[in-house]
């Protein structure tokens, strides 16, 4: 059986295509999606890029540089939102495949499917970032669509604010779809499951977490 890859019916016929994708013998058209999807990456950030989102760092050192060297950091960050947007893409489709599937032993090109949709679902969550920021002026850290907000009233500490800002409503969803995914695909307990996809988003929104705080550092030492 050749199962051919459509995010958004695995999205609106979740239950027949996890059917069809659990019988497949052949994978079709998983690297078009693959280069599309870090393509629409591409394209999300450098939007916020030219948007000036992000570039607060630069922004608030501008009335000390020159003209040439100001244009040349916005130039630099630009590039800088290129890289990570491949990166991250890259990341969120291989990385926990490649876990998962030493994990479980599950086909490594069934759990790219799996974390296919699992990048388009984040990727809608950043387009929703923009307009947040733009309108309400309100960071990813402290989006109404995460935990950011909340922590936000209860702590001043950046890292915990970071922490909880990098869990959203998305990430919950991802989490169930990741558990449902996978728990079709084995007769591992469900539990077992859940605690792996968990601890793996744990470690995720730690890494945010530093990254985001040390960016700060990291632009005013370059920037400063």
């Amino acid at each position: 059986m050749t199962y051919r890859v459509h995010l958004f019916k695995l999205l609106f016929s979740m239950e027949d295509d996890l059917f069809r994708i659990r019988k497949a013998e052949r994978i079709q058209n998983l690297w078009k999606v693959n280069i599309l999807l870090v393509l629409s990456a591409i394209a999300v950030y450098l939007w916020m890029a030219f948007l000036g989102l992000g570039s607060e760092g630069i922004s608030s050192v501008a009335v000390s540089l020159t003209q040439p060297a100001y244009e040349t950091s916005k130039l630099w960050f630009i590039i800088g939102r290129l890289i990570y947007a491949m990166l991250f893409a890259s990341f969120i489709l291989f990385i926990p495949s490649f876990l998962f599937y030493l994990l479980t032993g599950i086909s490594y090109k069934k759990l790219i499917i799996m974390q296919q949709v699992v990048l388009a679902v984040l990727l809608l969550e950043r387009i929703l970032w923009i307009p947040l920021i733009i309108f309400a002026g309100l960071n990813w850290q402290v989006s109404p669509l995460s935990f950011g907000i909340i922590a936000s009233y209860i702590t001043e500490i950046p890292w915990i604010i970071y922490f909880f800002g990098a869990v959203t409503l998305f990430q919950l969803w991802s989490i169930w779809f990741q558990v449902k995914f996978i728990s079709t695909f084995t007769e591992m307990k469900k539990q077992f499951i859940w605690l792996n996809v968990i601890l793996l988003h744990f470690l995720g929104w730690c890494l945010v977490a530093l990254a985001a705080y040390t960016d700060s550092y990291i632009l005013s030492g370059w920037f400063g």
